[in-house]
């Protein structure tokens, strides 16, 4: 059902609690996983200290991940791409033919501001395939 799952990842909290649920579904399923972190272009009046704007953060988080679900037996494939989040995430959906990508949800879009401006509301709204969003 499920051959190829996508799981984008941050700094997060949220990102890390959903990795149990990206195992789960990988193992029942068998299926590819890939593991994406996206390092963003630098705002104006971005803060220096952001990880997800050094490359080597981002790949040292790509590692610990890859390392976690190895500890589980699962192989992931990992990518490390640069640009806007949501737009990034959804073009390498597409380009690796995922069936399903799984995130974990800050609950930023859940205000009136955060809500055409959250990560998790434009993959919803772009993905080529379906999106299973973990609280």
């Amino acid at each position: 059902m499920f051959k190829t799952v996508l799981f984008p990842i941050d700094q997060s909290r949220e990102a890390r609690e959903a990795a149990d649920l990206v195992s789960k579904v990988v193992q029942q399923f068998t299926s590819r996983l890939v593991l994406l972190s996206v390092v963003e272009e630098p705002a104006p009046d971005a803060v220096s200290g952001d990880p997800m704007l050094s490359p080597e953060a981002v790949a040292k988080l790509l590692e610990n991940a890859q390392a976690l679900f190895s500890q589980q037996g699962i192989t992931a494939e990992v990518l490390e791409r640069q640009g806007n989040p949501a737009f990034t995430i959804c073009d390498v959906a597409d380009e690796i033919g995922a069936d399903l990508i799984i995130m974990g949800c800050r609950g930023l879009g859940l205000t009136d501001e955060g809500a055409t401006d959250s990560v998790t509301t434009r993959v919803i709204n772009l993905s080529p395939c379906p999106v299973l969003i973990v609280p």
